[in-house]
């Protein structure tokens, strides 16, 4: 356990470091100037690598509370014996939100939301859903039945079962599936300039809209740092909030 707490003490170092390194935009420009050399303007100066970042990581944010606050509950609903009818119903339908390509979800929702990272955030949280929804449903579909039955026998209510027994028990498979959706919407978020919604993937569409190969590795390079420093960082707090798999 202090194992695992001492490596959220490095992940801290590692994002301090990573947001440094987003903050340093002449090190940026001396980088992709070497690297595209036929560039006039290899790096995308209206806004700063730092405010992108932090602009993408808001939108990744609000994305995935929204899918961790409606998934999970409606995955609990669903293997309540009150919702067990309504299962089928709710796996095809977050199947069929990932089945439509964000950028179709954002034209869709631009006469309603408009310009903004509002409607940036309902395609993320629509793509997201899926493997939150589905873990939920996995993990408390495949608790032993023995121990739901002793957790009963021993005068536990529905609810008090729910959070003393079967949440914790399915918690690393919850855990990874928010892990998965996540990381699938920082990726994905690169389509929210699209509709003004901002973000690391303005340079990526402005570098696509001019030829500007310096734009686009800028935009690349920094999403795919932030996604691998997210996925190691959930990794390790998975670590931490289930120390008993250690």
């Amino acid at each position: 356990m202090q194992s695992a707490w001492g490596k959220l003490w490095l992940v801290g170092l590692l994002w301090a470091g990573l947001f440094g390194l987003f903050a340093q935009q002449a090190l940026w420009g001396h980088i992709l100037s070497a690297l595209f050399p036929s560039a006039q303007t290899p790096l995308f100066d209206r806004e700063t690598l730092l405010s992108l970042s932090l602009q993408h990581l808001g939108i990744t944010v609000a994305a995935g509370l929204l899918v961790i606050l409606i998934g999970l509950p409606l995955a609990i609903f669903a293997t309540r014996p009150l919702g067990a009818a309504f299962r089928p119903l709710l796996e095809s339908s977050v199947a069929i939100g990932q089945t439509f390509p964000p950028v179709a979800v954002l034209v869709l929702a631009l006469p309603i939301f408009g310009f903004g990272s509002t409607g940036a955030v309902l395609a993320l949280f629509l793509y997201g859903l899926l493997p939150v929804v589905r873990g939920g449903l996995e993990a408390f579909s495949a608790l032993p039945a023995d121990v739901l039955e002793a957790a009963s026998g021993m005068g536990y209510s529905p609810t008090q079962r729910l959070w003393r027994v079967e949440f914790p028990l399915a918690l690393p498979v919850l855990l990874a599936g928010i892990r998965a959706s996540l990381v699938l919407i920082l990726a994905t978020a690169t389509v929210a300039p699209l509709v003004g919604g901002g973000g690391l993937g303005t340079p990526i569409v402005a570098g696509l809209a001019v030829s500007n190969l310096g734009f686009v590795t800028e935009g690349a390079v920094s999403v795919a740092l932030l996604a691998l420093l997210t996925d190691w960082t959930l990794t390790r707090l998975e670590a931490v909030l289930t120390p008993w798999r250690s």
